[in-house]
């Protein structure tokens, strides 16, 4: 490397000294002036008019003034505190914010209501869970869907007895649903043209709307008619049947305290109960309420 100043310069010991510290600092400069230090500096040395470095400017340039720190222990005292301050108070405002946003971030996971409340039924009933409830609402023919269930006929409110069940059914000018179970838990049933009409004979009536289903292989399950007949149900004073070919898929005594249900070639169902020959533990009616008074 090559130094800017030359050893036999006619400077005195301390001149030494200095000129030795300075070279030392200063990037090697070529006679012409040009850097050659792989070093760089962003604030170069001010090039004097003469062709040389003035290095008094060059001592006062090096440190921008803004960073001195005042060393006044009361100011810095007085800073620190402040700067605290302000830290805790935007840590605290961080820790506010984040808290804010969980709890709306909560509320939004969280629904406001319970799904039994979501339910749009007129009374309570024996079986209708809100699963059971959501999956039956979307099986409804589009006449009755979305409207509200009017509980019509149920054997905990109205008496045993099949006749009540038709007379209560005479309030419908639209499909009703069926809905009974077993003992065992299961939930099964059908929809219904309504007003029921009983016969003297056996006579199957309905549309091909009606359907069975059931809850006895876990989740719900829908039976659709499957074309093969047109036994879609039966109705007469003692007796109330849907279904047909081989079996009735599901079939009401006249107590409605005992029932049977089989394979159907109507529905291509299986057994919708626990076993053929059950118990029923409760019988419901529901209509829906745009299509009739509903008076009790």
């Amino acid at each position: 490397m090559r130094f800017l100043f030359a050893q036999d310069s006619p400077y005195s010991q301390e001149g030494k000294r200095l000129s030795s510290y300075l070279s030392y600092i200063i990037p090697t400069i070529s006679f012409d002036g040009s850097k050659t230090s792989k070093h760089q500096h962003d604030n170069t040395p001010i090039r004097s008019a003469s062709g040389g470095y003035n290095y008094e400017d060059f001592e006062y340039q090096d440190v921008p003034s803004d960073n001195y720190v005042d060393c006044n222990p009361m100011c810095n005292s007085m800073d620190l505190s402040k700067d605290d301050n302000i830290n805790e108070d935007h840590t605290s405002r961080r820790s506010s914010s984040s808290s804010d946003v969980f709890e709306e971030a909560k509320e939004q996971q969280t629904p406001h209501a319970s799904k039994k409340s979501r339910l749009n039924l007129t009374d309570e009933s024996t079986f209708i869970s809100p699963e059971l409830y959501e999956f039956l609402e979307t099986c409804l023919p589009n006449i009755v869907k979305g409207r509200q269930w009017v509980l019509l006929y149920s054997t905990l409110k109205h008496g045993i007895s099949l006749r009540t069940l038709i007379r209560k059914s005479a309030e419908l000018s639209c499909p009703g649903l069926l809905i009974v179970g077993d003992m065992q838990g299961a939930v099964f049933g059908g929809l219904l043209d309504c007003p029921l009409k009983p016969t003297a004979k056996r006579k199957y009536q309905g549309t091909n709307q009606t359907f069975v289903f059931t809850t006895v292989y876990g989740q719900p399950r829908l039976f659709l008619p499957t074309g093969l007949n047109r036994y879609y149900y039966m109705c007469l004073t003692d007796i109330l049947a849907l279904g047909g070919g081989g079996n009735f898929a599901l079939c009401l005594e006249e107590d409605l305290l005992t029932g049977t249900s089989g394979p159907s070639d109507t529905f291509g169902n299986l057994c919708l109960a626990h076993s053929p020959e059950f118990q029923l533990k409760n019988v419901e009616l529901w209509g829906f309420s745009h299509a009739s008074t509903f008076q009790s």
